[in-house]
């Protein structure tokens, strides 16, 4: 297969941590359209029962017209090759936060705790950095805006400042007590 263009600019991260909400935004900052993983995997029928076959969802991708756009969703890094994006924004949420925004989204207990143990240890990020390698950069969107994210990450990807560093939220938990804070209320 020859190799594709780089005309993919990427957003992922944890669910809940604001992808839903800053990809249409930089995408029109980019002027671009903007695709959703999740839709693209429902209308692709790449959905099997609620999981999605990454390996239909990378081929639909793959046969997409080879135009500029903003594809994002928590599934990019095993959803899209190296060789296909520009750079790739890796969403972080602070986890306590993002406990509380799986909640109030009616997230069931069990889901909620999946997502706030992945976001803690950084798995979306470590993946997004092992698919993307230097591609990829990490915007806090804890006490962000959507506005404000989109924005710093537009910078970013102009080139007028450089991507942070690796988010760790582990130092935050360095005790019993605080990890227990994340877990479901008894």
């Amino acid at each position: 297969m020859p190799k594709r263009s780089q005309a993919i600019f990427g957003i992922t991260g944890t669910p809940g941590t604001g992808k839903k909400s800053v990809a249409p935004a930089v995408a029109r900052a980019m002027r671009s359209p903007f695709i959703s993983l999740n839709e693209l995997a429902k209308s692709e029928g790449a959905l099997r029962g609620e999981v999605v076959d990454t390996v239909a969802l990378r081929t639909a991708l793959a046969k997409r017209p080879r135009v500029p756009a903003v594809v994002y969703g928590h599934l990019l890094p095993y959803s899209i090759d190296r060789s296909m994006v520009s750079r790739v924004a890796v969403l972080r949420c602070e986890p306590s936060v993002l406990k509380q925004r799986l909640a109030s989204r009616g997230y069931p207990e069990e889901k909620v705790l999946d997502n706030v143990r992945a976001e803690l240890i950084g798995l979306v990020s470590a993946d997004a950095l092992k698919a993307f390698g230097k591609k990829s950069f990490e915007v806090d969107t804890t006490d962000s805006t959507p506005a404000a994210t989109a924005a710093e990450i537009v910078s970013v990807a102009a080139g007028k400042r450089k991507g942070k560093g690796p988010v760790d939220w582990m130092p935050n938990y360095d005790s019993g007590p605080k990890l227990r804070s994340l877990l479901p209320s008894p």
